[in-house]
């Protein structure tokens, strides 16, 4: 029988508490939210679905067409020229999905007979990156620069690294300037994926590149997401503008792809000028995360000191961590809930995102409901 396979595949993922469902949510609830990526709370703002509305009657509902065709827009100029400008890079060029930005930055910087150095810690983005570019990958240990500099030194071609800036799953910072160090030894290139850095880390939520130093460096590429801190949808890949002109001409997500709908493009740019205007956003949403993690530390539970505004509490199994999921949305706190293999390491994992405009009274709410459902 035609995909009687998936039968098999299902039942082995009932077994092992891996079956994933779709929730569709309703657009108002009474749930306190910690699953989404809305770092400054600003996915609601008024100026933010204003921007979107604004450029849907002005533009269309979609781009109509691939960026090379019909789907660049002036807004979508206007939006890649203050990206760079605020993050301290040359050049930018938006995408339809932070997705597709990893894939075209990593396809399009590994060519034949050249080398990626990937930490064992990315995000499936750059993982699948590595897997469609035509250069050879090596996965080196988490975290850890002087691994990439000995895959390095063992290649002689192109070579690039690649990395989160900050990691999805436990939260933790990348060493970016002692990967920038290795590189440059090695006259390798370095392409960072900064979606859970920008709009919380850097000066103003520049993004953790600026905040090392590495923002606007020859040798340096960055990719961003539109969906998290800036609360619409879309991604961008930053860095020097023969870079982002070579992507332009190379890169298979950004040519063959239709350009990001005019709604979201114009929800991300009111969203970065409102950042600019009210930078201490950025800073409260550090400032939840560690006041989450102090809380539940001290009630008990384990969880990973975050370097940005990914809170991850262990669980002990897949199946707990569902049950411990849904208990906790059952008494009204959303969560998100990481289990195989979207965790590199087989440990589950409830996922906290801190938001900007998180009360006091509601943090002091979720570290109780997280308590009282532990499994």
């Amino acid at each position: 029988m035609a995909f009687g396979w998936i039968d098999e595949q299902a039942e082995l993922r009932r077994r092992a508490g891996l079956v994933r469902t779709l929730r569709p949510r309703a657009a108002e609830s009474p749930l306190l939210d910690l699953a989404s990526n809305d770092y400054l709370g600003l996915a609601r703002h008024p100026e933010v679905t204003e921007g979107a509305a604004r450029a849907a009657r002005t533009w269309g509902g979609g781009s109509t067409g691939s960026r090379l065709v019909t789907g660049s827009t002036e807004l979508h100029a206007e939006l890649e020229g203050e990206l760079a400008d605020f993050c301290g890079f040359e050049a930018a060029l938006v995408f339809s999905s932070g997705y597709a930005a990893n894939l075209a930055a990593v396809t399009a910087l590994a060519p034949h007979g050249s080398l990626i150095v990937s930490d064992a810690g990315n995000h499936a983005s750059l993982i699948d990156g590595c897997r469609l570019a035509r250069g050879t990958t090596q996965v080196a240990a988490h975290a850890d620069p002087d691994a990439v500099r000995k895959a390095l030194g063992g290649h002689q071609g192109p070579a690039v690294a690649v990395s989160d800036t900050v990691f999805s799953v436990d939260g933790d910072a990348a060493p970016l300037t002692g990967l920038a160090e290795a590189c440059r030894e090695h006259g390798a290139g370095l392409v960072l994926d900064d979606a859970h850095g920008l709009g919380v880390l850097g000066d103003g939520g520049r993004g953790a590149p600026h905040a090392a130093g590495l923002a606007g460096a020859d040798d340096v590429v960055v990719t961003v997401t539109l969906s998290k801190s800036l609360g619409g949808q879309g991604g961008a890949v930053l860095g020097p503008s023969r870079v982002i002109g070579h992507l332009v001409n190379a890169a298979r997500t950004f040519i063959f792809d239709t350009g990001l709908a005019p709604a979201a493009a114009g929800a991300a740019l009111a969203a970065l000028r409102l950042l600019r205007r009210e930078p201490a956003r950025a800073a409260r949403a550090g400032e939840v995360a560690r006041e989450l993690h102090t809380r539940l530390t001290a009630a008990g539970l384990e969880a990973v000191r975050p370097d940005a505004a990914v809170v991850s509490v262990r669980a002990p199994s897949p199946g707990q961590a569902v049950r411990w999921a849904a208990d906790c949305r059952a008494a009204g706190l959303s969560v998100g809930c990481f289990r195989p293999p979207s965790v590199p390491d087989g440990v589950s994992r409830l996922r906290l995102t801190a938001r900007a405009d998180l009360s006091g009274a509601e943090i002091e709410r979720a570290v109780r409901v997280i308590g009282e459902t532990r499994p």
